[in-house]
């Protein structure tokens, strides 16, 4: 797709710190020939070690990304092919409604940050996380390059 103007697609979660950075990476790392993803979070928080580690196992280095805010990827006017917002249950109701957007989608994955347990047994569950989030984005870039 040399020349055309990519598809942007934006990942939203509470902190920007975990679910919606992994999703960001993947979407990225898997369809980054036709399509453009950014992340942004309700209340900008820091970025999750253990995702850091978990996404350098599979060779996605996002140690020197920043989380943002969702009223800086508001301010930034960019119209979005897909908005989807990555969440659990209980922060469900926090979720933004994105103007402009052609789809909207929500997955739920649990929040790396309330995982308990040894920080061994947390990795763990973040790998499960990083893995379902992959499945998903896969998904995604199927669908999202045959409505291409």
């Amino acid at each position: 797709m040399t020349g055309a103007v990519k598809k942007k697609v934006l990942f939203i979660c509470v902190h920007n710190s975990a679910r919606s950075q992994m999703a960001e990476a993947w979407f990225n790392h898997l369809c980054g020939d036709e399509f453009e993803a950014e992340s942004a979070g309700l209340e900008p928080g820091v970025l999750n070690p253990l995702v850091v580690r978990a996404m350098g196992e599979v060779g996605i280095d996002i140690s020197r990304k920043t989380t943002r805010s969702v009223a800086d990827a508001l301010k930034a006017n960019k119209l979005f092919a897909y908005v989807i917002t990555v969440r659990d249950a209980a922060s469900a109701e926090q979720c933004p409604v994105f103007p402009g957007v052609t789809t909207r989608l929500r997955w739920e994955f649990p929040d790396p940050s309330a995982l308990e347990g040894t920080e061994t047994e947390k990795l763990g569950k973040v790998r499960e996380i990083r893995d379902s989030i992959k499945t998903q984005v896969e998904k995604l870039c199927e669908l999202a390059r045959l409505k291409t």
